[in-house]
């Protein structure tokens, strides 16, 4: 019997490692790979050709919302299970539409997301409860009564220069990573604001925060300071070595 192949795809290593090990507990899964960031994400699961991709959504150089966006439509036969600490019923509908096929909370008991994996492979959606009931009603509504939301007229390369921009990248940094001109960054990024509505950084920052597209302040804030220390480590461990 073919194993499922499973992509991990979170921005802290030790859940990604938590999750390895648990889900390759499991005779069926085999983990095929782990992503850091968002773009790497969508770069891996066409790399890797994997079944299942369980997703964070609060993910750096592309959140997890236009990831599960990205791959439903690039790579439809990929099931998306997103795996997050928001519970609140806009996340949970916009992952959805976006074409997510299950929602776990980070706070359920790990056979919960074996259970979503389990059931999307099956081609059933699976919720965590309690989202259930509430979710599924709200997005059976809203599909057959769709508003209109400004940021789904971004096209895919304004939505990756949007997130880059919010983290405050440059635009050579962001042509770099995206391997486009500075110059096409900057047509990108006047569209982007132009079709928000947004005149500065600081109101670019407060849209996406609002959207829940980026991680709290303290969240930054701790990361940055994670960041700072591993590299006083790394230098500290160049310096032993000369």
């Amino acid at each position: 019997m073919s194993k499922v192949k499973i992509l991990l795809a979170d921005d802290h290593t030790v859940v990604r490692q938590g999750l390895r090990a648990l889900l390759e507990g499991e005779k069926d899964f085999v983990v095929a790979g782990e992503a850091s960031d968002g773009l790497e994400a969508v770069r891996s699961v066409e790399r890797l050709d994997v079944d299942v991709l369980v997703l964070d959504l609060t993910m750096p150089r592309l959140n997890g919302l236009e990831v599960t966006r990205q791959v439903s439509r690039k790579f439809p036969k990929v099931r998306i299970v997103v795996l997050s600490m928001h519970s609140s019923e806009p996340h949970v509908l916009q992952a959805l539409r976006n074409g997510a096929a299950g929602y776990v909370l980070k706070d359920s008991c790990a056979e919960e997301l074996v259970r979503a994996i389990r059931e999307v492979m099956a081609g059933r959606r699976y919720l965590t409860s309690p989202l259930s009931d509430r979710a599924v009603q709200a997005y059976v509504d809203t599909a057959a009564n769709p508003r209109a939301d400004v940021y789904e007229t971004l096209t895919s390369r304004e939505r990756e220069v949007f997130q880059l921009a919010s983290e405050g990248c440059t635009s050579g940094e962001i042509g770099a990573r995206l391997f486009i001109s500075p110059r096409t960054v900057e047509v990108h990024r006047a569209n982007v604001m132009r079709k928000l509505s947004v005149r500065n950084q600081a109101e670019l920052i407060r849209y996406v925060l609002n959207r829940g597209l980026l991680p709290s302040e303290e969240t930054v804030g701790a990361k940055t300071r994670t960041t700072q220390k591993e590299k006083r480590v790394k230098e500290k461990q160049q310096h032993l070595r000369r």
